[in-house]
């Protein structure tokens, strides 16, 4: 059977880790007061940063979907409402997928695209002249593979979380958006979301004051939806690699709020895990086998260079409530999303104040009144989500944060805009995947985080 094949290929080549120490080799690291710091590999010639990038407007964006499973298949039916975009190409490892998404674009009276599956379909995609943004929603192993590929070709790319999974390919990818000047964008739909999108523009409008501290996670139960994952390639991934495999939901929403590459930078990581309980049950009823690398809580403290400090955790296996975490504490307030959403914030400091409302006893030391709440919320709601968020709601995705980012993405390529989220920003969300194991397979010793813009990013 198909899928036995595909699974066997897969445990054959998971070369399993365990506790012990490892570093990639083709990335030489120093080791100077017990600080791990890996090589930054030198730009090449003639190749420049990509910070601020904008390509040629697009009237209508053509587009090429790889991957139609559980986030593949739900693209299509979004992009199908967004306007100025037309499904050009459809590709996945398996036909009767490929035929499940031409079947709903007959149903809405939209042209067949071209079809292609099978191991190397991907690549017959990417190769087409009528094709100008790659959107790629497989498996984490081939997110960067694909997205290289594809913008050497000409190709813009859009890659599911995480975009990479190593340090290496992070590179792989800075180096290919710097190289083409094609725009390289991680699908972080999380800052998207509506309290943490207008929380971003609290603090850009210095409501918090100075933010030192945030706080930010990915804790989901997968016990409902490991098998919804072809051929348990999740499970498997996590049964080989210890550390922050899914890092890019907690640390996205915060980095912004740090302003992460533009006007601060992460300094060093330090990680520890906890052991696999619930982890191991997995691999044993699911894998058949007892090994499994991944501690089933993982927590990460990186500090900025500007003496910041951003938490991050990860845990799929724990029977408790899904939570993010997204917290956020400033001199002159504080946000938090999980478990109770609320702002606590300093009546001094709010400057736009509804008439009505009493904002003089707000200390901020508690939560502020419901209606004071509610009118911040408002007046901080970001204008481009405030003009399709009723749309947004009603064609979904996570609530609707999912069409609020393909419509911010397609809108930034028709109109020649840098993208909200550019090539850094998916390396350095990424990059905890591996750092995160590096720090905890040398006993939680600190990491560097490497600086993906080679130091452009003060400029």
């Amino acid at each position: 059977m198909k899928t036995t094949k595909y699974l066997l290929a897969a445990l054959a080549a998971l070369v399993f880790v365990g506790c012990s120490s490892r570093i990639d080799a083709s990335l030489p690291a120093t080791v100077k007061d017990g600080t791990i710091t890996l090589k930054t590999p030198a730009r090449a010639p003639g190749q420049v940063h990509a910070i601020g990038l904008a390509a040629d407007p697009i009237d209508t964006v053509r587009i090429g979907f790889i991957g139609l499973g559980m986030r593949g298949d739900d693209a299509v039916r979004r992009y199908s409402f967004i306007e100025g975009t037309k499904t050009v190409a459809l590709c996945d490892l398996y036909p009767d997928r490929v035929s499940k998404a031409q079947v709903f674009l007959s149903s809405k009276g939209l042209p067949e695209a071209a079809g292609y599956d099978g191991e190397d379909g991907w690549k017959a995609l990417c190769e087409r002249s009528d094709v100008d943004l790659v959107y790629i929603c497989t498996d984490w192993k081939h997110h960067t593979p694909m997205a290289v590929y594809a913008m050497e070709h000409g190709k813009h790319v859009a890659i599911e979380v995480p975009a990479a999974m190593s340090i290496k390919e992070c590179w792989a990818l800075v180096d290919a958006c710097e190289r083409t000047r094609k725009h390289c964008i991680m699908l972080e739909n999380c800052v998207y979301d509506f309290f943490e999108a207008t929380v971003l523009e609290m603090a850009k409008a210095g409501l918090f004051g100075e933010i030192y501290h945030v706080e930010g996670a990915y804790i989901h139960n997968l016990d409902p939806f490991w098998d919804e994952y072809a051929d348990n390639w999740r499970l498997l991934y996590n049964a080989q690699f210890r550390g922050d495999n899914y890092p890019t939901h907690g640390i996205g929403p915060v980095c912004q709020l740090l302003d992460i590459h533009r006007k601060d930078l992460m300094d060093y990581v330090v990680s520890m895990d906890t052991d696999s309980f619930n982890g191991k049950k997995l691999a044993a009823e699911k894998l058949g086998t007892e090994d499994f690398a991944n501690g089933d809580h993982t927590v990460s403290l990186i500090r900025t260079q500007r003496g910041k400090q951003i938490e991050i955790q990860h845990n799929v296996y724990a029977a408790r409530p899904y939570s993010r975490m997204y917290q956020a504490t400033g001199t002159e307030g504080f946000a938090n999303k999980y478990p109770v959403k609320g702002l606590a914030i300093k009546g001094k400091a709010i400057t736009r104040k509804q008439e009505g409302l009493d904002y003089d006893r707000l200390d901020g030391e508690r939560f502020v009144p419901k209606e004071v709440y509610d009118a911040l919320m408002d007046e901080y709601k970001p204008s481009y989500i405030r003009e399709i968020e009723q749309k947004a709601r009603e064609v979904g995705g996570h609530g609707g944060m999912d069409f609020i980012m393909d419509s911010r993405l397609i809108y930034c390529l028709r109109n020649g805009l840098p993208l909200d989220m550019d090539v850094y920003d998916a390396a350095e969300w990424s990059c905890l995947t591996e750092l995160s194991r590096i720090s905890i397979e040398n006993g939680s010793a600190p990491v560097k985080v490497p600086d993906f813009t080679r130091g452009d990013w003060n400029r």
